[in-house]
């Protein structure tokens, strides 16, 4: 939804762009010195894998690690492990387009980085959010921040404009989830995606419903993206989706600005819960194994 009020940052147009697409991108919206803060902790992260022979609870290892050779294709929740990506999630370079978009009580539902190296950076296989975690309302939002430059030629975020307006397609592999689409039975071209691409410091924003996905990285370069997943503070997670809290009080710790609420907003919106849950849980990249109709070819050793 549009809000009414006069916008912080974002213009009529991107607003209704966002409205009607369900995706903007913002040029150099990241200073220099805070990018360069998070290569910094990308660089000790990678070293923190070295050694490693699998995943953790911090770290998801690509299928060619090894650990003399260390290649990790995502950090988990590095809002909590960092104050550097804290910070930036709480100042105006991320929230004021948000509250443009979401209101003035934003809630942070989520972060990843998504690391994409050169050569080797897994796929993401088309998915929708939406179809992890389900809401009371869908004024939710990814914000990608691009740590690197983005082309076509590295992997970037992919969407289908508009599709955030359409049904929440099946993410089931064998009546079991597997967080992912297959295009052809859901009657979208890939012709009809869009890159989002630009320079290191640019974010994109992309609505919780939007279709959307990445192929490897096939490139020199690397594309690290990180993502803060945000939520209006009066949408509330459905029973069943794949929202992890730990009680009202880590709920309203995720705060970003304004005020918590007790009254969860309802709006129609459409649903598909996402279960049941696969026997072996994991990241997304793990989970959509499990789909025979893949998009993307998976990465190189």
């Amino acid at each position: 939804m549009i809000r009414e009020t006069q916008g912080e940052v974002l213009t009529e147009a991107q607003r209704k762009q966002y409205s009607e697409q369900g995706y903007l991108v913002l040029a150099k919206r990241i200073p220099e010195t805070i990018l360069q803060r998070i290569r910094d902790e990308i660089d000790g992260f990678v070293q923190e894998a070295r050694g490693l022979t699998e995943s953790n609870e911090r770290l998801d290892l690509e299928d060619s690690h090894s650990p003399d050779a260390p290649r990790v294709r995502r950090v988990k929740a590095p809002y909590q492990l960092s104050p550097t990506f804290r910070d930036l999630a709480r100042s105006d370079h991320i929230l004021a387009p948000l509250r443009d978009l979401l209101g003035p009580s934003l809630r942070l539902h989520g972060s990843k980085l998504n690391m994409k190296a050169a050569g080797y950076g897994a796929a993401v296989e088309w998915h929708q959010d939406w179809a992890f975690y389900p809401h009371t309302n869908d004024d939710i939002l990814a914000v990608g921040v691009m740590i690197d430059d983005m082309a076509p030629e590295n992997g970037p975020l992919m969407v289908f404009p508009g599709s955030h307006r359409g049904p929440v397609h099946d993410h089931h592999a064998e009546g079991v989830f597997a967080g992912a689409m297959d295009l052809a039975a859901c009657n979208l071209d890939p012709k009809d995606a869009v890159m989002l691409t630009g320079p290191a410091g640019s974010i994109s924003l992309h609505h919780v419903r939007l279709v959307h996905g990445s192929a490897v990285n096939t490139s020199d370069r690397d594309r690290r993206l990180l993502l803060y997943e945000v939520a209006a503070a009066d949408a509330f997670p459905i029973a069943g989706s794949m929202t992890a809290y730990e009680g009202l009080d880590d709920f309203d710790k995720r705060l970003l600005c304004g005020k918590a609420t007790l009254s969860p907003r309802m709006t129609p919106a459409p649903v598909r819960l996402p279960q049941p849950q696969p026997p072996k849980k994991g990241s997304i990249y793990e989970i959509q194994k499990a789909m025979k109709a893949r998009s993307f070819a998976a990465a190189g050793n």
